[in-house]
C-alpha cells in the first residue's frame, strides 16, 4: 500500500511517501504565509520525484499545526500521536520522545506498545525553541550554525533566566555589553532551552530510550546541553525533523486517524 504522511508545521511542512512501510521519497519546505498552497506545491514535487501520480497514494494523513488546513487528505492525527508513532517505528524501545520545533516544544511518555501516556507542552513565548534561538542569534549577529557552534567552545556556565523571547534577547544584549564571549552567551542559550526542556521532561517522567526530534536535533550544542541537563543520552534520528511526518504515514498504513 503506498501512503504519505504530511507534517505542516509553523514554519515548514515535510513529506514522506511510503510503500508497504518503506520510504519511497520525502521532501521538505518552508510553509510561508500560503501554507496550503506550499503543501500542495512540496506534495506534486515529491510525487513528480518518486513517479507517482496523486491517484496511487492510496491513503494521506496530515498532522501539525496547520492539519485541519489540508483539506485532500483522508484524515488528520495529533503531534503527540505522530511523534510517537514516527519515534517507535524508528526506534522501537522509545519510551521519552522530546520534539522542539519552531515555535513549540514538546515531552511525550509511550508505553512499550508505543501508547502515548503522558505528555507536556511548552508555551509558545517560553524559552524553549528554535525561535528562541533564532532571535538570540540574530542579537549576537551570528547565524544560527555558528552559533551552535562556538556554543560548544565555551568555557564558563552563565545562566540566561528569561523564560520569553522578549526578555531573552534583552539579557543577551546586557551580557553582549559586558564583554562576556560571544561562545560563552551562546552557551547559555543552549542551556537555557535544555532546562525548560529537561524541567518538562522530568514532570512527565524520564525514562530510556530518550529520543529527541524536531529541528533542534540537528544542533549539536543542543543535543550537549540536554544530555547534561537530564543526565541521559539521547538519540537523535538521521532525519530528526521527518518524524511527524513518517508518523503521519505510519497512522495512514495502519488506518488510524480522525
Amino acid at each position: 500500500m503506498i501512503v504519505a504522511g504530511i507534517d505542516v508545521g509553523s514554519q515548514n511542512v515535510h513529506i514522506v511517501i511510503q510503500k508497504d512501510g518503506q520510504i519511497l521519497g520525502k521532501g521538505a519546505a518552508p510553509t510561508g504565509i500560503k501554507k496550503v498552497e506550499a503543501v500542495e506545491f512540496l506534495y506534486d514535487r515529491v510525487l513528480k520525484e518518486v513517479g507517482l501520480r496523486r491517484n496511487e497514494v492510496e491513503r494521506l494523513v496530515a498532522t501539525g499545526s496547520a492539519a485541519k488546513r489540508v483539506t485532500f487528505v483522508n484524515g488528520t492525527l495529533s503531534d503527540i500521536s505522530a511523534d510517537a508513532r514516527g519515534a517507535i517505528k524508528r526506534f522501537p524501545h522509545t519510551r521519552t520522545i522530546i520534539d522542539i520545533g519552531a515555535e513549540e516544544g514538546r515531552v511525550i511518555k509511550v508505553s512499550p506498545e508505543g501508547k502515548v501516556l503522558d505528555f507536556a507542552i511548552n508555551d509558545r513565548c517560553a524559552a524553549g525553541t528554535g525561535t528562541f534561538v533564532e532571535a538570540m542569534a540574530r542579537a549576537l549577529e551570528v547565524s544560527v550554525e555558528e552559533l551552535s557552534r562556538i556554543a560548544l567552545e565555551s568555557s564558563q556556565s552563565i545562566p540566561i533566566n528569561a523564560q520569553c523571547v522578549v526578555f531573552g534577547e534583552s539579557e543577551v544584549v546586557s551580557l553582549i555589553h559586558q564583554k562576556v564571549p560571544k561562545s560563552d552567551i551562546s552557551r547559555a542559550v543552549m542551556d537555557a532551552i535544555a532546562g525548560r526542556m529537561g524541567s518538562l521532561a522530568r514532570v512527565v517522567g524520564l525514562e530510556k530510550e530518550v529520543v529527541l526530534i524536531g529541528g533542534m536535533a540537528k544542533n549539536l550544542a543542543f543535543i550537549d546541553s540536554i544530555q547534561k541537563n537530564i543526565e541521559m543520552e539521547v538519540t537523535v534520528p538521521e532525519d530528526p525533523d521527518y518524524i511527524g511526518a513518517m508518523g503521519a504515514a505510519e497512522a495512514a498504513l495502519a488506518g488510524i486517524f480522525e
